[in-house]
């Protein structure tokens, strides 16, 4: 009994208790019409129960995203196709496909019948307002009897990842680094200077190495030249993100390490266009040994796409890797909170002498609550140690804070 009244809709469980009454009045009173209508009432949703259970139905499910990778806010188009396996043709059906939250309302659509081996399609959107690796299905269903009386809920397994990259905002600086060849130097237009084993000069750009300037020729110019192998490696620049929730403020999208790490994407892309090798340093990548290994702007983002904050006991290994990178020289990004003063000093410590290091110091308290500290003694730090830093809060933009940032002169204010 408990089981046919979890089939019965409310519709079906109506007609039950209306034809029992029926029946029973009916034996009672001696009206046989009225028992025969109420014996007709009980038994519909019985029938209906019964063909509901007991026909079955097999379909493939697959699912199509355009695009299989889409950025915060935009739109990706899933393309659900339904086979029909089976040998009987399908009833109709109400589909609902399950999402992560993130991705907004539940689809939902009727479904029509489905010959044996033919394929319907069905498409819906899907945006999310979060980055990261999402889940779409399985898909419910539910079939119902043409009364209406019974119907039967079933999930179809199979699923879906949809991945949603973080924003990347376009980028600008007063000196655009240029696509670079050489752990020192760049890319640009190569003068050769006769007498010297294989060396060329340019300009000195932000990140040279102070010991290599050409006096001569800077005294020549009156800008300040740098000497350059003829064959150097490619220039460098290393995006160090924070992870420790202590350092960061808020929850969810509103918060300092979401700031971060579209922060993050958006320097390394930027820098990537401009042709740096970039390493990426953060929890992921240094779990993974990728932090040596110079990454895509799309490989960055995917990182970056499913990043999340660590325990504060993995700083050591993050600042270690980024010293192990710092130390070949090249250009320094920080993204960092401000907590703990001892690791401040070690993120000032990488910085080699006539490098270029660049730091985001993030007011977490703007953010939220948080145990995080006040941001100017460590933007104070940063730059007693010759980077250029600037504090960020939460309704700072990040195109405006790196053009800030960039136009900024070292241990200058903003």
């Amino acid at each position: 009994m408990r089981s046919l009244r979890s089939v019965l809709t409310t519709r079906g469980r109506a007609f039950m208790g209306s034809g029992t009454v029926l029946v029973l009045a009916g034996v009672i009173f001696g009206f046989r019409d009225l028992t025969r209508f109420g014996v007709l009432l009980v038994t519909l949703p019985v029938i209906s129960a019964v063909l509901v259970r007991t026909r079955k139905t097999r379909m493939r499910i697959e699912r199509h995203t355009h695009p299989e990778r889409i950025s915060v806010g935009q739109d990706a188009h899933v393309t659900l196709s339904f086979e029909n396996v089976s040998s009987a043709t399908t009833p109709i059906f109400l589909a609902e496909e399950r999402l992560d939250y993130a991705l907004g309302d539940r689809p939902r659509f009727v479904v029509g019948r489905i010959p044996s081996g033919r394929v319907r399609a069905i498409d819906y959107a899907v945006r999310s307002h979060l980055r990261g690796r999402h889940h779409l299905g399985p898909l419910g269903v539910q079939v119902q009897d043409p009364f209406g009386l019974a119907n039967r809920n079933a999930v179809l397994e199979g699923t879906a990842d949809l991945v949603v990259l973080p924003a990347v905002h376009p980028l600008s600086s007063n000196r655009q680094p240029s696509s670079g060849v050489g752990s020192e130097g760049e890319q640009a237009q190569l003068i050769s200077l006769h007498g010297e084993d294989d060396v060329t000069i340019r300009e000195y750009r932000d990140g040279d190495d102070l010991r290599r300037i050409h006096w001569p020729a800077t005294a020549r110019t009156g800008d300040l030249m740098v000497r350059q192998e003829d064959r150097p490696a490619q220039r460098r620049a290393v995006v160090l993100i924070d992870p420790r929730p202590s350092a960061h403020g808020g929850t969810g999208a509103s918060s300092s390490f979401e700031w971060a790490v579209t922060a993050a994407a958006s320097v390394a892309v930027h820098l990537c266009d401009s042709g740096y090798a970039v390493h990426l340093v953060c929890a992921e990548t240094v779990e993974t040994a990728r932090a040596a290994e110079t990454m895509t702007p799309d490989e960055i983002l995917d990182v970056l796409a499913v990043a999340t904050p660590r325990d504060d006991a993995g700083d050591d290994e993050i600042l270690r890797a980024g010293q192990a990178l710092a130390s070949a020289g090249g250009f320094l990004v920080a993204i960092v909170g401000p907590f703990g003063r001892d690791i401040t000093s070690r993120v000032a410590s990488l910085r080699q002498p006539g490098t270029t290091g660049l730091a985001l110091v993030l007011d977490a308290r703007s953010f939220g609550e948080t145990q995080a500290e006040e941001a100017e003694p460590h933007v104070d730090t940063l730059r007693l140690a010759g980077w250029r830093a600037v504090a960020v809060r939460r309704d700072e933009d990040v195109a405006y804070v790196w053009a800030v940032l960039t136009a900024a002169t070292v241990g200058g204010s903003r």
